[in-house]
């Protein structure tokens, strides 16, 4: 099964033998909060960041927040974001001198796999001529989607096939050196009110960058093929806590009485309450919050997460969005949400699974005669189940408190795999899903071993230190231990609706040229 996709790397790469440097990963935490101080208590305080007494002076005018609009404050807010200036001139987000190192930049044998398996895709799909669109979100610094393109340029048909290159980067630091690197130091970058061009270095390829997914422009006539790498974890997420209503005082929902709240409310003493964030009182220490020991070298958090009192408009359709939440609240389930419990719900995951999925398959309202593309997903989460408690902090490769230093603090949180599934195919009846496959797996399909190999062997004048380096860093990408990337990072792909009877490369199947 494997040795077709096998030969196709062989063939396709067998050029590509140059080298490049390794280019952490963090995980769970739990978290405690206190209550919150008055807007009198907060004049004259000290806050360690611009972005921090931004948000404090907002929240004392309108109360507490939901977490995605922390979050979203964190790490896109115009001025201070960690995206978008805060992080400072000399040091960018990215590598071992920034907070963390991502796995295009672990090994280049990643990216040139991804590139492998969009060629691999194409093929199956027909090898079409033209119209063929590469769409990247998040893209870093732009070392994935370089991999890519080098990759896919010994795949001559393929490389004369694309139209453009299509990068969704809201950070307009990220923007530049994504250009440098793709396009060179010199290339010209002008704008217009579709975004930001350029030309690729390696062709004539024209390189377009907007700072949103619906700017990117989309035809049925266009095979866009869409990879998200670790893109969906830094999406805001809301969470909601179970909690136990006395019927007399169950809240019902503003609005109708076919509201998702109120239905509940009638069955049920359990409802859903948001998690929202506010300043931590001055004189709060790190036993009030019970601050993980391995953080209590760190400054007091700023901030804190606390339950709702009282039912939110999100915590009154969000948990509704999903038969997966609506059943947490069902005694007759399984496994019911017990009082306590607690998810985590990422809309802004929704849209974009959604927006993947019409570019792919089409919709009722834009339907596409033939489903086309593909999309790749590669990030961190459960499998099956849904988040819950796994925000976290990370700068310079070490936890931190996700509210601590905002602006300055990468803020992260599990995907929900199952509820992009949801989202791709409530969106387009055009297509399907497969996976979540664990990383381990899918880049072992790919042929990993065997392209480190490859790599290897062209590079014998570097000597075993070169040699040691090359295979620390793939087997890096397919650890299997608890905390390993290869178990932790997960691959779902989004095909063109076929009845299951193909089943992509990496996911089970092989090249169907």
């Amino acid at each position: 099964m494997r040795s077709q996709i096998i030969r196709t790397a062989r063939a396709g790469l067998r050029s590509t033998s140059h080298w490049q440097a390794p280019r952490c990963l963090y995980h769970h935490h739990s978290r405690h909060f206190s209550s919150t101080p008055t807007r009198r208590e907060e004049e004259g305080r000290k806050w360690s960041t611009p972005l921090a007494k931004q948000l404090a002076d907002a929240i004392s005018i309108t109360g507490p927040i939901p977490l995605a609009s922390y979050m979203r404050m964190c790490l896109t807010a115009d001025v201070g974001g960690y995206y978008t200036g805060a992080i400072g001139t000399g040091r960018d987000q990215f590598g071992q001198k920034g907070d963390f190192v991502t796995s295009p930049e672990i090994s280049q044998v990643f990216g040139e796999l991804i590139g492998i398996w969009l060629v691999a895709e194409w093929m199956s799909q027909g090898r079409p001529r033209s119209g063929v669109e590469l769409i990247e979100v998040g893209p870093g610094r732009g070392t994935l989607m370089d991999d890519i393109l080098r990759t896919i340029r010994n795949f001559k048909d393929m490389a004369s096939a694309i139209d453009a290159v299509y990068l969704v980067e809201a950070s307009s630091q990220l923007r530049a050196a994504q250009k440098t690197l793709l396009c060179g130091e010199d290339a010209a970058m002008r704008e217009s009110k579709e975004g930001w061009h350029s030309t690729c270095k390696y062709s004539d390829l024209p390189i377009v960058w907007s700072d949103s997914i619906k700017a990117v422009p989309q035809s049925p006539s266009k095979t866009p093929f869409i990879v998200a790498h670790e893109f969906f974890d830094a999406l805001p997420i809301h969470a909601f806590q179970v909690v136990e209503v006395p019927p007399a005082t169950t809240t019902p929902s503003s609005g109708s009485s076919s509201s998702p709240q109120s239905s509940s409310s009638l069955s049920s003493t359990r409802q859903w309450r948001e998690m929202v964030v506010s300043p931590t009182p001055e004189g709060t220490t790190h036993a009030d919050l019970r601050t993980p020991r391995t953080q209590q070298h760190e400054a007091v958090p700023e901030f804190q997460l606390a339950l709702s009192p009282a039912p939110t408009r999100h915590s009154r359709y969000l948990p509704d969005a999903s038969a997966r939440y609506r059943a947490l609240l069902r005694p007759s389930t399984p496994t019911p949400g017990a009082p306590g419990s607690l998810i985590e719900v990422c809309p802004d995951a929704w849209l974009y699974a959604s927006d993947f999925a019409a570019r792919i398959g089409g919709t009722p309202a834009a339907p596409k005669a033939k489903p086309s593309g593909a999309a790749l997903i590669l990030d961190y989460g459960p499998a099956d189940t849904v988040p819950a408690n796994s925000l976290r902090g990370i700068r310079r490769h070490a936890r931190v408190s996700p509210f601590a230093d905002p602006g300055r603090v990468d803020l992260s949180a599990d995907v929900d795999f199952l509820a992009l599934v949801e989202a791709a195919t409530a969106a387009s009846p055009g297509v399907e899903c497969h996976g979540p496959v664990d990383q381990a797996g899918f880049l072992e399909a790919m042929g990993i071993a065997e392209r480190a190999d490859m790599l290897v062997g062209a590079n014998k004048k570097e000597g075993k230190e070169k040699e040691a380096e090359i295979r620390a860093a793939w087997r890096r990408l397919v650890d299997r231990g608890p905390a390993g990337m290869g178990k932790v990072y997960k691959a779902l792909a989004i095909l063109p609706e076929n009845g299951g009877r193909r089943r992509p490369v990496g996911f089970g199947g092989d090249v169907n040229a």
